[in-house]
């Protein structure tokens, strides 16, 4: 009787020492099978190229500006209703001004941390655009986004204009006179477009600028809608990592289906978490020295004080440049309207763009007739004309981005407000053509240099003296591992104009083969075996 009563007492005791988390995973994975997803989820191999930190710098940027808007949410009052502060800051008590900027103001002043809370928002903010936006350079520049990527790509760039969404949403709500400012120029510009702007605009502001409902439905926008739709894309975005894996730069015992790097179980999300507070931490000590959008110095929004040197926030800017460089005279009547081509263009111009960025992967896979699947990404240099159309787009963005502070270029530099609306206009328009050339030439030229490289080695800057006579300089071998770095391209060649089922050759297939010819027209063939085995001869 003891002996039995002792074996059956004994799984009881151990069970409520340490079981009992062990008896919840079983619970839970019974009903819900989350074992094999960890373990599918927990077997992938994240690179260990610094580069990929790029896109965890925006992840985790994101979510320090959850945590942060959550807290700011409890305190601020989206409302345009008339108050009289009465705050700790002297130099406004009295003034009238909205509830939203008010509350802005109790916030910084009087919310124990929130001033800290505010700035780590908007640093946070800052910093989830531009690591978007270098994560998407990088990707462009290594052909990261090439079959079977096309689809993520759509989705990053989707992701970096909701990102500059919600920048925009975010500084326009304190309704200060910076904000104000920004939302007078949007109405303009929505005022601007033909037949349809005057009834958006009063759609948005809730009648006649500024309205008494903008800042509600800035409001609603910046927490819910954007934030659920950002969160949404970032987990199509992360699914699609996972089932296409990652990409990889070329090098020994890297292949299009084997992937070297780390697993996210255990070690990859160790170092995810060590990063995370990184991240963290420095926006936590820029927020506590460096003040951003200090609205107490601009005060409540009135269209009378406009002040001059105000300017967006950085990813703003080229959208404000891109209204400054128009040149002027551009507006006529026609059917009974006015045609502000001084607005019109710009949108037009800016659309344009955005939807060539959007769909660069489809595009240069029809040019170039590429169907084949691209897990290995290029060395820059190595695709010569992607590079060069990348770097005259950056050009291209550049110059709108500089002419947002085109009045404190000339100030700062005395310079005539004029001579500096013209420089940014030829930038605009001659700096791409000029980058594009410049860049092409320097890959081909960076190419011809590792070329030379793996034939013949580093030179040593050691001259011998053969016995006939002769002077010949020593080179550095070059050791296995960069020889695959130099050599591991594909060379690829104009697509040819074949006859349809028709024994005709259209138009379409005419101009498609003469992209194809622009695109792969300058080319250095990689080095082959035989002439690596010729040389090594040769040596």
């Amino acid at each position: 009787m003891s002996t039995t009563t002792a074996t059956t007492t004994a799984p009881a005791s151990t069970e409520s020492k340490g079981g009992f988390t062990a008896a919840a995973a079983n619970y839970l994975d019974e009903r819900t099978s989350i074992s094999g997803a960890v373990k599918e989820f927990g077997r992938k191999i994240f690179p260990d190229h610094w580069s990929f930190l790029l896109g965890e710098v925006a992840l985790y940027s994101f979510v320090v500006i959850l945590l942060t808007g959550s807290f700011l949410t409890f305190f601020f009052q989206a409302s345009m209703a008339e108050v009289h502060y009465d705050g700790s800051y002297v130099p406004l008590k009295g003034v009238e001004m909205s509830a939203a900027m008010a509350s802005t103001l109790d916030i910084s002043f009087d919310i124990r941390g929130g001033l800290l809370m505010r700035q780590i928002h908007h640093w946070a903010a800052l910093l989830f655009v531009a690591s978007i936006g270098l994560h998407m350079l990088r990707i462009f520049f290594t052909g990261a986004f090439r079959k079977p990527r096309e689809l993520n790509w759509v989705i990053g760039f989707v992701l970096f204009i909701l990102a500059m969404a919600e920048g925009f949403t975010g500084y326009s709500l304190p309704d200060d006179l910076l904000s104000g400012n920004g939302l007078r120029i949007i109405d303009g510009m929505i005022k601007g477009l033909p037949l349809i702007g005057t009834w958006t605009s009063y759609l948005l502001f809730g009648g006649e600028f500024p309205g008494d409902q903008i800042v509600g439905r800035l409001y609603t926008l910046h927490i819910l809608l954007l934030p659920a739709i950002v969160v949404l894309f970032i987990a199509l975005h992360l699914m699609f990592v996972v089932i296409h894996k990652h990409t990889q730069y070329p090098g020994p015992g890297k292949t299009q289906q084997n992937v070297v790097g780390y697993p996210i179980l255990p070690v990859y999300a160790a170092k995810a978490g060590g990063f995370f507070f990184i991240v963290f931490g420095v926006l936590a000590v820029i927020g506590s020295f460096f003040t951003i959008n200090p609205i107490w110095n601009y005060g409540p929004y009135d269209p009378s004080p406009v002040s001059a040197g105000t300017q967006p926030d950085w990813y703003i800017g080229f959208a404000d440049g891109a209204l400054r460089l128009v040149p002027p005279h551009l507006e006529f009547v026609w059917l009974a309207h006015t045609w502000s081509f001084n607005i019109i263009l710009p949108v037009l111009v800016l659309g344009l763009f955005i939807v060539l960025v959007l769909f660069y992967p489809f595009i240069e896979a029809w040019i170039t007739g590429d169907k084949r699947e691209h897990h290995l990404l290029d060395r820059p240099r190595n695709a010569p004309t992607r590079t060069a159309i990348g770097a005259a787009g950056v050009t291209f963005y550049a110059a709108l981005w500089a002419a947002a502070s085109s009045d404190l270029i000339a100030t700062h530099f005395r310079l005539t407000m004029e001579g500096v609306i013209h420089s940014l206009q030829f930038m605009l328009i001659v700096g791409p053509f000029i980058a594009y050339f410049v860049t092409k030439r320097i890959c081909l030229a960076l190419q011809k240099k590792d070329r030379e490289i793996a034939l013949h080695g580093y030179e040593s800057g050691r001259i011998v003296r053969l016995p006939g006579g002769e002077y010949i300089e020593v080179h550095q071998p070059v050791d296995e591992y960069e020889r695959w770095k130099l050599v591991s391209h594909d060379s690829y060649k104009p697509l040819m104009i074949r006859p349809n089922a028709r024994g005709k050759i259209t138009t379409g297939q005419r101009f498609r083969a003469g992209l194809s010819r622009w695109f792969f027209e300058d080319r250095i063939a990689p080095v082959s075996r035989t002439e690596i085995e010729s040389s090594h001869d040769h040596h």
